[in-house]
């Protein structure tokens, strides 16, 4: 078993029936990027990233996103140390490996910006000093579908810079009732061990960059992205950076599956979670109720696959 899935299966050990949900956020994280979720609450989205953090070793902070939450509040901020007359820096919670941005469109822009600007550019900038963050440097940011009122949507633009947006979804029956045999006694999280170490992954991402794209599939993944904008539905359809991410992604799933190589299968199971975001739909479009998770099934429908090489 390779060592991506190894860590799927060990974060499995916690999460009940959501396989789907933890490899790509596996994905993700090889692939360099960071995701969305967005669900209902109690679904698990706070364990399984916890759950994640354990399995790699990396270190795990959480964020309670609200309208008073401050840039300083994230990055952390400096303070007058009058023994010593100095300012002493006090870093905020994104400096670890694996933060949870919980209900981010709780907060106010200001800080939503600050936050995408450390996904973006792996460093903070406080009173005037750059750090680095944690390598790796991992967000799993959620946003509540359901309560509106008080919130601030991210804009599109913020939106692109998630890899992926996906969405959990209620567990079966049977999971369910698995869920209440697993945590009706001690808490199965306190003893997950780790299964590797934030320099494995780091590896990892490096070993993710040789995995081969060959032209046709290089080729799948442009038309995909091009028709996203061609569709007469859509009045705003993936950027080059979703063509970039979708790429990262099937690479990241190769990895995780023990391949070397890409298939355009790789590319279609993964559009659905790396386009839809990117797109802006007509506004007769989205008052009718379409989504653009809608129009991108229909492209893939339509779209011819390449042959595998």
């Amino acid at each position: 078993m390779n060592e991506s899935a190894l860590i799927l299966e060990n974060a499995s050990r916690v999460i009940v029936g959501k396989g789907r949900a933890l490899e790509l956020m596996t994905v993700a994280l090889l692939a360099g990027g960071h995701i969305l979720l967005e669900d209902v609450p109690g679904l698990g989205k706070t364990l399984m990233a916890k759950a994640l953090a354990r399995s790699i070793g990396g270190s795990f902070k959480r964020i309670q996103c609200t309208p008073d939450l401050l840039p300083s509040d994230v990055t952390g901020l400096s303070v007058y140390n009058q023994k010593s007359g100095e300012f002493v820096f006090h870093p905020g919670p994104v400096m670890a490996n694996v933060l949870l941005a919980d209900e981010i469109n709780r907060t106010i822009p200001r800080t939503q910006a600050s936050l995408l600007e450390s996904m973006g550019e792996g460093q903070v900038t406080v009173d005037g000093r750059t750090l680095e963050l944690p390598k790796p440097f991992f967000v799993i940011a959620t946003q509540n579908p359901i309560e509106l009122e008080g919130t601030f949507p991210l804009p599109e633009a913020q939106l692109d810079r998630f890899l992926m947006k996906i969405h959990i979804g209620y567990p079966k029956k049977e999971e369910e009732l698995s869920l209440l045999e697993r945590f009706i006694g001690q808490d199965p999280l306190l003893s997950l061990n780790a299964v590797s170490s934030p320099q494995r992954i780091l590896l990892l991402q490096q070993e993710r960059k040789n995995v081969l794209v060959s032209p046709p599939v290089r080729e799948y993944i442009t038309d995909l992205v091009g028709a996203t904008r061609k569709h007469p539905k859509v009045r705003y359809g993936a950027s080059p950076r979703g063509s970039l991410g979708l790429t990262r992604a099937a690479q990241a799933l190769a990895l995780v599956r023990g391949r070397n190589f890409t298939l355009p299968d790789d590319v279609k199971e993964l559009a659905g979670s790396v386009l839809p975001h990117r797109m802006i739909l007509r506004n007769e479009e989205r008052a009718k109720g379409l989504t653009a998770e809608a129009v991108v099934a229909e492209i893939l429908a339509t779209l011819p696959m390449p042959s595998p090489v």
